[in-house]
């Protein structure tokens, strides 16, 4: 993922993660959503925001990748 100078607020994300839903594994959209209930630090924000960007574009090994970083992401 490239790095990226905007602050994502918890509805941007939360928005992206509705625009992506059909493309991802439903118990992963499930465990993000109820990750974007708790308090959440901005560079988490950003990571997971950046995660679901494209990701209807992505190949399947790269959805395979972003998706073990999601996991990666919610389990800190």
């Amino acid at each position: 993922m490239s790095t990226c100078k905007i602050d994502h607020s918890t509805e941007d994300v939360k928005q992206k993660l509705q625009e992506q839903s059909t493309y991802l594994n439903s118990q992963l959209v499930e465990k993000c959503s109820r990750f974007l209930s708790t308090d959440i630090s901005q560079a988490d924000l950003n990571e997971l925001f950046h995660l679901l960007k494209k990701y209807d574009l992505s190949t399947d090994e790269e959805k395979n990748t972003r998706n073990q970083k999601i996991e990666a992401l919610l389990s800190k």
